[in-house]
């Protein structure tokens, strides 16, 4: 059986115990029925994880002692920041998923001429949260040791002004070249569009702000699948993801 990790956030200590918090507890408890005894990993988004053993199990709370920190290589070597624009139902949770799984450091939502619908004020708050926690859980699940930093939704026309990374992409199918560059960024942005593409306007402003359009193929990809594809190739290329 896999060993259960979780995400505390607040810093952990070696050698200490950490009581863990009521949702946390309870998904140990009644969904994993973890015991005094067993093993589990905890890790704070510090780019450590520790692996600790459960001191007492209560109704609402659990007790675990922590052992010496870890190290573990997991991290995407490059640092890639995904402008992503919104998109309707779950297609926008699924690809804050995806992209956790594949690496990605920083997910800002974007607001574009094609996004057609917006997020009420009074809701913003609580939709930020939701996909934090997508991208926490991703990261339980995939062995990640740092949280990617998700932010209330930007317009894209803002953002791409005021990102700064080596190499700036914008996935645009209809025009933008396939080669990949040769030398190797630290930091990367990419700019995801939405259903419908990125409009003329919005890939000149891009353009401008040093942005280079990058097609990934012959085919139309969906918003949700387009970042996957690139996260895919950007650490095939220089991350982490090898093959023969």
């Amino acid at each position: 059986m896999r060993v259960p990790r979780l995400f505390v956030d607040r810093p952990l200590v070696p050698h200490s115990q950490v009581e863990i918090d009521k949702a946390g507890a309870q998904y140990l408890g009644r969904v994993l029925r973890v015991r005094a005894g067993h093993q589990i990993v905890l890790f704070d988004g510090s780019g450590r994880e520790f692996p600790a053993q459960i001191a007492e199990v209560g109704k609402h709370s659990i007790k675990a002692l922590l052992g010496e920190a870890t190290d573990p290589a997991t991290e995407s070597p490059v640092n890639t920041i995904l402008g992503l624009c919104l998109s309707k139902g779950d297609r926008f949770d699924w690809a804050v998923q995806k992209a956790t799984e594949l690496g990605v450091s920083v997910i800002q939502p974007l607001e574009s001429e094609r996004v057609d619908f917006a997020i009420p004020e009074d809701r913003i708050e609580k939709r930020v949260a939701h996909w934090q926690q997508i991208a926490i859980s991703a990261c339980e699940q995939s062995g990640r040791v740092r949280v990617p930093k998700l932010s209330p939704p930007s317009t894209l026309l803002h953002w791409v002004g005021a990102v700064s990374a080596d190499e700036k992409w914008a996935l645009d199918g209809a025009s933008g070249q396939q080669k990949l560059p040769e030398t190797t960024p630290k930091t990367l942005a990419l700019l995801v569009g939405p259903e419908g593409g990125l409009t003329d306007s919005e890939i000149s402003a891009a353009q401008q702000s040093g942005f280079r359009s990058l097609r990934l193929g012959p085919r139309v990809l969906r918003t949700e699948t387009a970042p996957v594809v690139a996260l895919t190739l950007v650490n095939s290329r220089w991350g982490d993801i090898k093959h023969s």
